[in-house]
């Protein structure tokens, strides 16, 4: 079964990141009993379908941002994911948007222990006041047109999107640029075979 060894052997991580994200996982463990966080069909494979699913994002942030500390909004964060896993790497600020409270509870339970730079918010997009951010995180929340449509406000000159997307990304992004211009990169996931990373700049309305 996959395991934090074997993120650590896939993706580049300090021994105290690692550490941090096992904290994280046996929080998720332990409360996932009482409180559904996530699909209790992935708890036994926690390792890569969510936490390798995350954390291979941030090698491609690095490549792209270089060492800079990045100011993230993670939309629908659920249990915390990608945001959290990419504060324990060290990216930079997480802002996580969840109307879950119970979700929101947990995430803020795992930024304690956990010493992450995050911050919980728990209330829906539309009724977040913009403020500055670098790039727009999310996975398994919403279609990519209703992801970009929610982040529009936030979306200032250079901001990016970061999303992680399974097999009918393509269908997504063609309905999505219909309503918006946009580059777009694709990164192949390390945890999917079906999965892909899309990266969305210079993100304007048609």
């Amino acid at each position: 079964m996959y395991g934090p060894d074997d993120l650590a052997r896939d993706i580049d991580v300090s021994r105290e990141t690692l550490e941090r994200l096992k904290t994280y996982a046996a929080l998720l463990a332990k409360w996932q009993k009482a409180k559904n966080l996530v699909a209790n069909s992935t708890l036994d494979a926690m390792w890569q379908r969510h936490f390798l699913d995350s954390a291979q994002m941030a090698q491609h942030l690095k490549a792209v941002f270089g060492e800079r500390k990045l100011t993230m909004l993670d939309i629908g964060s659920g249990a915390g994911f990608p945001g959290l896993v990419l504060a324990a790497m060290d990216v930079g600020h997480a802002h996580m948007v969840e109307a879950n409270g119970r979700k929101c509870v947990f995430m803020n339970q795992v930024s304690r222990e956990t010493s992450l730079a995050a911050t919980i918010h728990n209330e829906r997009i539309e009724a977040i006041e913009p403020f500055p951010v670098d790039i727009v995180t999310s996975r398994a929340c919403a279609r990519v047109l209703q992801l970009v449509n929610w982040a529009a406000p936030f979306l200032n000159e250079g901001v990016e999107m970061w999303l992680l997307k399974g097999e009918g990304a393509e269908e997504e992004l063609t309905e999505a640029q219909a309503c918006w211009k946009m580059d777009v990169n694709r990164y192949q996931s390390l945890s999917d075979p079906a999965g892909v990373i899309l990266r969305l700049s210079a993100i304007q309305r048609l």
